[in-house]
């Protein structure tokens, strides 16, 4: 199983205690990802988000800066979003990525978990699935033929282009990343598409109807058995121990969700809320590397088997050392357990 780590480049400036500059935030964060390329992770991801509190507004970019610092680790989007996006330039941007990385570039493409890029860059939210089928179907396009031939309802026609620079790699890994709608889950099993499923809440194993939607439409699509990837990515945090982990991770995720809980009309986060979200049903993936490793194993089993499972370690504003103490623990500990 691959074992990786996202990002939503969290800034920390909106907390007193930890508050450093946007540019020592970004140094950091790359520190990271050396660190995760050095520790024997498979993947690094970067988010996108376009609101203040973070600094992923430009994924490509810091993934570049990132391959030009490390030599094995994978590196991707998670999520770019893909409806207020041009899909020319999105493939324009991870080639090149690619290029730099010496083919370790990927995409996880999806509509991401806010709304704020669609009237930043004029979408109506009225075209919410439209523009991202479109806009899947030409990406997908792009990527599989040099010259394109294209016509669709939310972007300029294309006759005959050719689409420069193309990557390293025959073809770019583009992963479909999910939530819990039924359509999205039939979407990229119909397209043979990897699957990464962001559980972020609940219980994982309620996940699985979801997960053979996926199953039976790649089938019925006829693509390779082999070629079918199920991917989980959660909220998370490693340290030395349980108690240690629970108690670093819980006041800022509290605040996090809480704060986010004020827009999506959700009641406040408690702590016995997050002690049932990191006992053993539950999404969270916070613990000893012993403690984690097991339940992503029970997880896996649950959903009929995944390949990749990535850490979302940015969710309670946790200080650097903090995260590279957790990364490191990942890759020398917990992979060691589930491999």
């Amino acid at each position: 199983m691959e074992v990786g780590i996202d990002s939503f480049a969290a800034m920390f400036s909106g907390n007193s205690v930890n508050a450093i500059s946007d540019q020592d935030a970004i140094a950091q964060l790359l520190d990271r990802i050396v660190l995760a390329d050095q520790v024997g992770l498979d993947f690094f991801g970067i988010g996108e988000h376009h609101r203040k509190g973070f600094l992923d507004s430009a994924p490509a970019l810091i993934l570049a800066a990132a391959a030009a610092r490390t030599t094995r680790i994978r590196l991707g989007s998670a999520v770019t979003v893909l409806s207020a996006a041009d899909p020319v330039r999105v493939f324009q941007s991870f080639a090149t990525l690619d290029l730099i990385s010496g083919g370790r570039a990927e995409m996880v493409v999806g509509r991401g978990s806010f709304i704020d890029a669609f009237p930043l860059f004029g979408y109506s939210l009225e075209d919410y699935d439209e523009l991202f089928i479109e806009k899947l179907d030409l990406l997908l396009k792009i990527r599989d033929n040099e010259f394109i031939t294209w016509k669709g309802k939310f972007r300029p026609a294309i006759n005959n282009q050719p689409i420069y620079p193309r990557p390293m790699q025959h073809s770019i890994p583009i992963w479909l990343g999910v939530g819990g709608t039924p359509e999205s889950f039939i979407r990229a099993g119909t397209l043979g598409l990897p699957l990464m499923v962001a559980i972020i809440g609940g219980e994982t194993h309620r996940f699985r109807p979801l997960v053979d939607l996926y199953r039976q439409a790649w089938r019925r699509a006829g693509h390779p058995l082999e070629k079918l990837e199920v991917g989980l990515h959660s909220i998370g945090y490693v340290g030395k121990d349980s108690m240690e982990a629970r108690e670093d991770f819980y006041p800022g995720y509290a605040a996090a969700m809480t704060k986010i809980g004020k827009e999506r009309g959700w009641p406040p986060t408690t702590r016995a809320h997050f002690d049932a979200q990191a006992g053993p049903t539950g999404a969270l993936l916070v613990g000893s590397p012993e403690e984690v490793a097991h339940k992503i194993i029970r997880h896996a089993d649950a959903l009929g088997g995944i390949s990749r499972v990535t850490f979302q370690l940015d969710a309670a504003e946790l200080p650097h050392d903090k995260l590279m103490e957790s990364i490191e623990l990942i890759g020398t500990r917990l992979k060691t357990i589930l491999n």
